[in-house]
């Protein structure tokens, strides 16, 4: 029997088996980091380059955190090393095979590969490998993305005690109805 993988299950010692909706107003608070988080990324950078592109396998990532906090897939480790390995492989395909669709190709497969073998399992790791494999060779934008990857990776927190403060709430809530 094969062993459960990290990255795809919810946080040890989480305890639900789907997301709890909470009203509208509470919904989009909690929803309000990701694009914020994504926003400054982007105006900060906007200063230094002009690869906006580059950005949106981020966003997806910054959604995610928010769609599901408690997920093994988005944890700070796996975000972070998912992409790294992603702009890695990406960087390495163009460099060899050059910018194009078998550079493109080459970077998803290594990427899949080396995120479900090291327990790294973050979907929006492929989108970076594909952006770094056609990139059009802008030397600073791995910087650029380590930058910003290391932004979104900080919005992990805040939603985590987000989703605290949200049970605690909710329990203190079902007490008092009892």
């Amino acid at each position: 029997m094969e062993a459960p993988r990290e990255s795809l299950e919810p946080l040890h010692g989480v305890d639900r088996p789907w997301r709890h909706r909470l009203d509208l107003k509470d919904e989009l608070l909690l929803a309000l980091p990701p694009p914020l988080t994504v926003l400054a990324v982007l105006g900060l950078l906007e200063a230094f380059s002009r690869q906006r592109l580059l950005f949106g396998s981020l966003a997806s990532s910054a959604f995610l955190v928010y769609l599901d906090p408690l997920h093994g897939a988005h944890t700070v480790r796996t975000l972070v090393s998912s992409h790294l390995m992603a702009m890695t492989a990406g960087l390495v395909m163009f460099l060899l095979l050059g910018p194009g669709y078998p550079a493109a190709v080459s970077a998803m497969i290594i990427t899949i590969v080396l995120i479900v073998f090291l327990d790294v399992v973050h979907p929006p790791a492929v989108a970076t490998s594909l952006i770094f494999a056609l990139r059009s060779g802008d030397e600073s934008t791995p910087i650029l993305f380590l930058f910003a990857l290391g932004m979104t990776a900080g919005l992990v927190v805040p939603q985590r005690v987000a989703t605290w403060l949200r049970g605690r709430a909710m329990r203190r809530t079902a007490s008092l109805c009892r």
